[in-house]
């Protein structure tokens, strides 16, 4: 990893991490203490990156050392993204897994949101001992019956006809610069309710500028590309169940009200707690973040 001097505990640093494994690296945001051990892994949802949970994190920065990394296809991350043949996220879990393992220090609290919760529930089943509880929130996990049923060669597109793959190929790719992209999202779809600077951050990491990574469109173009937002949708071969039954490790998943994605049930036999959030849908934790920094803070305190 590459260290940046920073300016204050809680403003965001950027690292590189190198995955040779992988196929290339990965792009993560660090808050908090650089001198101290690394308390907590946090994960974003499909289509957004790290720094937009940049005022989410901010408090706890001021007591916790927080990376948030930027997955495959999304943000300043530079790993492949060919969505011929790919049927699973294990992509994500596998790329998780190599980031744990270059962390020093004792295992770390693993939290993610949406596609980031699952992804971190495929790596820890990976990398068991690096990690010592997991926080989900909202993640997508479909009842187990389907899981198995999308790992069937006939059944596996069954997925790529729900309204968000559409959505996602539809979505609009370039803009002239971000107070275009900021107007264009504010109060609307994903985004409502949303503060102005949460937007903003969002746009900083999910806009790249003309030629970056070889992007030869005029103006700003979505780092995250539709298509790629699109096959995470569609791409449900993974097993999430298989590592809930593996996992030795207290689990705390943290379900929306109203469209949520997640179908994990409460299991007597293991240290795994499920909560619903009054009010809130699938976005809760951009809109209500005292709930996500209430749930990590007792988990980082927990360790």
């Amino acid at each position: 990893m590459t260290d940046f001097a920073p300016t204050n505990l809680t403003a965001p640093r950027r690292r590189t991490v190198a995955l040779p494994t992988r196929g290339g690296e990965m792009a993560v945001v660090e808050m908090g203490d650089p001198e101290r051990p690394v308390d907590l892994v946090f994960v974003h949802a499909n289509g957004f990156n790290a720094l937009t949970y940049r005022t989410v994190m901010a408090p706890l920065a001021e007591r916790f050392r927080i990376l948030m990394p930027d997955l495959r296809g999304h943000g300043r991350t530079r790993l492949p993204t060919g969505t011929a043949g790919r049927w699973s996220w294990d992509d994500h879990g596998e790329d998780l897994a190599a980031l744990l393992a270059t962390i020093d220090g004792p295992p770390v609290v693993l939290s993610g949101h949406s596609m980031g919760g699952t992804s971190s529930l495929l790596a820890a089943d990976l990398q068991p001992d690096r990690v010592s509880r997991l926080v989900l929130f909202d993640p997508v996990v479909w009842r187990r019956a389907a899981h198995i049923a999308f790992r069937f060669p006939g059944l596996r597109t069954l997925p790529s006809r729900i309204p968000m793959v559409a959505g996602a190929l539809k979505r609009r790719r370039v803009f002239d610069d971000r107070d275009q992209a900021l107007t264009a999202y504010r109060g609307r779809g994903a985004f409502k309710g949303w503060p102005d600077a949460m937007i903003a951050d969002y746009l900083e990491d999910g806009l790249a500028e003309t030629g970056e990574g070889g992007l030869t469109h005029e103006g700003l173009v979505l780092a995250c590309a539709p298509e790629w937002e699109a096959s995470n949708y569609t791409s449900q071969s993974h097993d999430p169940w298989r590592a809930l039954d593996r996992l030795d490790k207290p689990i705390r998943v943290i379900r929306a009200e109203t469209g949520s994605p997640c179908n994990i049930t409460v299991d007597p036999r293991r240290a795994r707690t499920v909560e619903t959030v009054a009010g809130s849908n699938h976005f809760f934790p951009m809109v209500m973040p005292d709930v996500a920094r209430a749930a990590l803070t007792a988990a980082c305190d927990a360790d």
